[in-house]
C-alpha cells in the first residue's frame, strides 16, 4: 500500500469528529478542512454545531478552513466548496503541512475525495428509485445543496425537482465505481479515511444532550438575530433542521415542547441517514477505518497516528 499523505475523519452528528480531527492535526503538524454544508454560514454556530472550542488543543488553536466563510443568508453551494476546497488544501500543502479533512456532510466528504467529474444529464434510474423514498422537503434540500435555487420552477412539483436533482448531479457526477478519477491534492489513493462507530442509542442520547445544552446556551437568541437581519423565516428553513424548527417556534407555530421534540426526532434520523450514507460509500470501494466512539479523541487520535505512520 502506499504511503497516505491525507486523513479524512467522518462520523454522524455528535460523535465528536472536530475534538478528534484538532487533536490529528496537533500531532501531523496539520490544519484541518471541514467538509460540512452548514458550517460555511457566519453567525450560524450554535445551529449548526461548530464546536470551535474544540479546536483548541494544548494551548494553541489548531487553524481551520471553510468554516464562516459565507454570509447568512445566501446559498453555498457543492460548486462553491470544491472551488474552496482547492483553495485551501493548496495552502496547507504548500506550507509543507498535513491535510486533515473533517465532516459528516457526505456529498461534501465525496467532493473532497475528488469523487465528481463533469457529465451531460442522463435519467438516473438508480437515483429515482432511491428519490422514491426521499420526501419532498428532502429532495429540496439535496438541490439546494447541489447548486442555488434561482428557478423556482424547478421546485414546483416533485418530478421538476427530481430531474432538476438529476442534472445537478451529473454536473458533478460521482463516479459510480469509485475509480480514481483526476487524483489531487486530496483523493481516494493519498487518503487514510476513519470513522467514528458509536451503538445508536448512544448517539442519540449525545444529540439529545447537546440540543438541549444548545439551547441553554442561546441558540434560540442565534435565529432571532438572523430574522432581525432581515432573513425570511421561510428562507431559514434551507440552512437545516435547527433553523427550520426553532423557526417555527418563533413564528408561533409550534410550541417550546413541541419544537424541541420534532427536533430531537428529527436529528436522530438524519444522523440514522448519515451512516446509511457512510456504508453505502463502503459498499462502492472507500475504505473506512472504523473507530472506538467510546474511546476518548487523545486514544483515537494514537490509533490514528500509528497506522498513518506505518502505511
Amino acid at each position: 500500500m502506499s504511503k497516505k499523505s491525507n486523513i479524512v475523519i467522518l462520523g454522524p452528528t455528535a460523535t465528536g469528529k472536530t475534538k478528534l480531527a484538532a487533536q490529528v492535526a496537533n500531532r501531523v503538524n496539520g490544519e484541518v478542512i471541514s467538509a460540512d454544508s452548514r458550517q460555511v454560514y457566519r453567525g450560524m454556530s450554535l445551529g449548526t454545531g461548530k464546536d470551535l472550542i474544540d479546536y483548541h488543543v494544548d494551548g494553541k488553536v489548531i487553524k481551520s478552513h471553510l468554516i464562516d466563510i459565507a454570509e447568512a443568508g445566501s446559498q453555498y453551494s457543492i460548486y462553491n466548496y470544491l472551488h474552496d476546497f482547492a483553495i485551501a488544501a493548496n495552502e496547507i500543502q504548500s506550507k509543507k503541512k498535513t491535510i486533515v479533512v473533517c465532516g459528516g456532510s457526505g456529498m461534501y466528504l465525496e467532493a473532497a475525495l475528488g469523487l465528481y467529474h463533469f457529465a451531460e444529464a442522463p435519467v438516473d434510474e438508480q437515483f429515482r428509485l432511491e428519490a422514491e423514498q426521499l420526501t419532498d422537503e428532502e429532495l429540496f434540500h439535496m438541490l439546494a445543496a447541489l447548486r442555488p435555487l434561482h428557478n423556482s420552477t424547478d421546485t414546483s412539483d416533485r418530478s421538476r425537482l427530481i430531474r432538476a436533482i438529476e442534472v445537478a448531479r451529473a454536473g458533478l457526477s460521482v463516479n459510480q465505481t469509485y475509480g480514481i478519477s483526476n487524483p489531487g491534492l486530496v483523493s481516494l489513493e493519498n487518503s487514510l479515511i476513519f470513522g467514528i462507530d458509536l451503538p445508536r442509542e448512544e448517539i442519540r442520547r449525545r444529540i439529545t444532550e447537546r440540543l438541549e445544552q444548545r439551547l441553554k446556551e442561546g441558540m434560540l437568541n442565534e435565529v432571532i438575530s438572523l430574522l432581525n437581519k432581515g432573513i425570511k423565516p421561510e428562507g431559514l428553513t434551507y440552512y437545516g433542521l435547527e433553523y427550520k424548527y426553532m423557526t417555527l417556534h418563533l413564528t408561533g407555530k409550534l410550541s417550546y415542547d413541541e419544537m424541541f421534540t420534532l427536533l430531537n426526532t428529527a436529528i436522530h434520523q438524519f444522523a440514522k441517514r448519515q451512516m446509511t450514507w457512510f456504508r453505502r460509500m463502503e459498499k462502492k470501494g472507500i475504505p473506512i477505518h472504523w473507530l472506538n466512539g467510546k474511546l476518548s479523541p487523545e486514544d483515537n487520535a494514537g490509533l490514528i497516528l500509528r497506522l498513518f505512520n506505518n502505511l
